[in-house]
Formats: structure tokens, C-alpha cells, sequence
């Protein structure tokens, strides 16, 4: 029995994913090997103890806990507020107008600055913390979202019209599902982006979560450790991506293959 197409389709994509990571474990085998140096880059099993450790202790755990629920809520207010200003922006060209030039200062802004300064305006507490994470992302996902909204089909919004369907029955049965594609190339990029400033702020301002005990492991010159936590949290991301966003995604881009 050879299984659905779409089963063979699963099967190879988990193939080469599980080669190319092997091929990747294989690079930093070799590159460890040729540095002979456990302080500047060590073998991969040489973490397996640390991390095991860290494990048993609760520490690691509580970290990672910390850094995702930060970034639940920075990953969920930026998309919010940029799917609302990105479809406003897409929809009337006056508010463009308007918002295009805020929206260019902001993209260029570095978030390091903005991080700075939300910490000195607010101070080094969660809402700071947060806020200028939201801040960073809010740009990038209005972006996306103002050219979804640009691309919607008039026809089918005349239809709505015509229909008189309501203002909250429009948005969910005719805008939402022209921009879910768009929605989610905003998110996958967004969780991408936000889990790397949240551990700028916690290296910066926090006394937790993964970027806090980067800081403390980097003033310790502890390689092995900086890495125990790095690893941890991109698996902890990268099960996001395969689990929640890339079956939402294709759930979402389905009906354009029937």
C-alpha cells in the first residue's frame, strides 16, 4: 500500500528535514573537532550533562517559561494592532497617507533603541519589556497586512454589500479569509523576530528567561551553557513552527488547491 500523495509528501518533506538537520549536527561536529577548544565551541554531546542539570533543577524549565510567555503576549498584541492598522492602511488611502511615513520611521527604527527606551521611559519592569517587543513587530505585521488588504477582491465585497451583510459578518466570512494567507506569513515571521528581541530585552533588563541567562553564562565566559539555553529555546520554536504554524498554514491555503 502506497498512502495518499499527501502522505508521501509528509513522509519526504520529514525525511529531508531530519537529513539536513543531521547534515547541520555534522558541520558543528567537524568545526569542534578542528577548534579543539571546549571553551570557544564544544562537541554536542559535551552539553548533555549541563543541560541535564539544569533540567533537574527546575531552572531551565522556569526560564524557557518565562522568555515564552513573554513572547505569547508580544507575539499576540503585535498582531492585533498591526492586523487592524495594516488592513485600515490597505483600505483607506487617506489614513496611508497619513501612517505610511510613521510606519517607514519605524521599520528603520533599531530595536535596540526602542527597547532603551522604553526601559528608561517606563522602566526595567514586564510592561517595558513587553511593550518594546510589540513595538518592534507592530511595523512588520502592518506591512504584510496592509497589502493583503490591498489585494482584496472588490467583487466579492460588492457582493457582501448587496447581501447586506453586517460589518462584523463582512470581516469574518469575506475579509479574513482573502488575508489569512497574508495573517500568516505575518505571524510565521513575526515568531521568528519576536522570540530573538524578547532575549534582547531579557540580556538588557530582566532577571529571567533564556537572554538573562545568556548574560549571566556569557559574563562567566561558559559556552556550553550559553548554548544549553540557546538550543533549548529554538527546539521549544521550532516545535511552534511545526506543530501550530505550518498545519495552520496549509489548513488555511487549502482551499486554493480544490
Amino acid at each position: 500500500m502506497q498512502g495518499t500523495p499527501e502522505a508521501r509528501q509528509s513522509i519526504s518533506t520529514g525525511a529531508t528535514t531530519g537529513l539536513s538537520i543531521a547534515a547541520l549536527l555534522l558541520l558543528w561536529i567537524v568545526a569542534a573537532a578542528l577548534t579543539d577548544d571546549a571553551q570557544v565551541l564544544p562537541q554536542p554531546w559535551a552539553l548533555i550533562q549541563p543541560f541535564l542539570r539544569e533540567l533537574i533543577s527546575g531552572e531551565l524549565l522556569y526560564h524557557l517559561g518565562a522568555t515564552l510567555l513573554r513572547v505569547i503576549w508580544a507575539f499576540s498584541l503585535a498582531m492585533l494592532a498591526g492586523c487592524a492598522l495594516g488592513l485600515v492602511m490597505g483600505r483607506y488611502p487617506r489614513v496611508n497617507q497619513w501612517l505610511d511615513p510613521w510606519l517607514v520611521i519605524f521599520l528603520n527604527l533599531p530595536a535596540l533603541v526602542l527597547i532603551v527606551l522604553c526601559y528608561l521611559w517606563i522602566g526595567l519592569n514586564e510592561t517595558a519589556a513587553i511593550l518594546a517587543v510589540v513595538f518592534n513587530k507592530i511595523p512588520n505585521v502592518a506591512t504584510v497586512i496592509r497589502e493583503g488588504a490591498r489585494a482584496l477582491d472588490p467583487q466579492i465585497d460588492a457582493m457582501a454589500k448587496v447581501y447586506r451583510m453586517s460589518g462584523w459578518a463582512r470581516l469574518r466570512h469575506v475579509t479574513v479569509p482573502q488575508l489569512a494567507p497574508f495573517i500568516t506569513a505575518a505571524a510565521r515571521s513575526g515568531i521568528a523576530v519576536i522570540w530573538k528581541i524578547v532575549l534582547v530585552v531579557e540580556f538588557l533588563g530582566r532577571s529571567s528567561g533564556v537572554g538573562f541567562q545568556i548574560h549571566l553564562y556569557f559574563q562567566l565566559f561558559d559556552v556550553a551553557m550559553v548554548l544549553v539555553y540557546a538550543f533549548s529555546f529554538i527546539v521549544v520554536m521550532l516545535m511552534v513552527e511545526w506543530l501550530v504554524l505550518q498545519p495552520w498554514e496549509r489548513h488555511v491555503r487549502r482551499w486554493r488547491a480544490e
